[in-house]
């Protein structure tokens, strides 16, 4: 069920570069100390988001949810987290790497139509 060890590398890849997306989206959008806050805390609010929020017994996962949530929230919040990155890349003016990355987590979806399933059942 999407733990396939190649297919959840590239969710790992594909967080990672939200999360930078959204730093370099913060460096690029303000001067001084608030380049700085949204450099740090957009990507530090998602990762803390991403690493909280959790469905129970998650196979694709450690299996542990610090906050419980049913798997309908889990790929909500996936999903938001995926899509703020794409958008902090075009935003940025990073057209063809937000098409890139857009492009690698839509297959990744499409890839892991059984835990969409499974996610959506618990």
């Amino acid at each position: 069920m999407g733990s396939n060890p190649l297919n959840l590398a590239v969710r790992f890849l594909l967080e990672l570069a939200a999360l930078f997306a959204m730093a370099y989206w913060g460096w690029t959008q303000h001067g001084g100390f608030i380049r700085i806050i949204l450099a740090v805390g957009t990507p530090l609010v998602a990762a803390v988001l991403w690493g909280t929020f959790a469905v129970p017994n998650d196979p694709s996962r450690s299996g542990k949810a610090p906050v419980p949530v049913p798997g309908i929230i889990r790929l909500i919040l996936e999903l938001a987290i995926f899509a703020a990155g794409a958008m902090a890349f075009f935003a940025s003016g990073l057209t063809t790497v937000g098409l890139i990355f857009s492009a690698v987590a839509i297959l990744h979806y499409l890839v892991s139509y059984d835990r969409i399933v499974w996610l959506l059942r618990n």
